[in-house]
């Protein structure tokens, strides 16, 4: 015979007093065309390229939250664009740093939003 233990989750108070996520204005942003997103990554080998370059330097900062490491690099011909959140001012100066170091004359385009601090805490 096999016993089968069930595990229940419940949200706590706060989680069930706060209000859901709503991302409607970013995706409808996205949608209008004048933010480069992950579709707009160009198939150039050098842009591919660019691209491992500065996520390997990213990922390898380990000064930078998980958060910042997953942060959109998005390459066209001359411009890198960075977009997603971090937690801190001093991750996206840091990421943007990267980029900088590894596109050489390529445009950095810094979208990279920081998230407000959760006052609650």
């Amino acid at each position: 015979m096999v016993a089968l233990a069930a595990f229940t989750f419940s949200a706590t108070a706060a989680d069930q007093n706060s209000t859901p996520p709503d991302n409607t204005e970013k995706n409808e942003r996205d949608r209008s065309g004048d933010n480069k997103t992950p579709i707009d990554q160009s198939n150039r080998p050098e842009d591919i390229k660019l691209v491992a370059e500065i996520r390997k330097a990213v990922v390898a900062d380990d000064s930078l939250s998980m958060t910042a490491k997953n942060v959109k690099i998005i390459t066209t011909p001359g411009k890198v664009t960075l977009r997603g959140p971090v937690n801190t001012a001093d991750e996206k100066t840091k990421i943007a740093a990267h980029a900088k170091a590894k596109a050489g004359q390529s445009e950095i385009v810094d979208q990279i939003e920081v998230k407000a601090a959760d006052s609650t805490k």
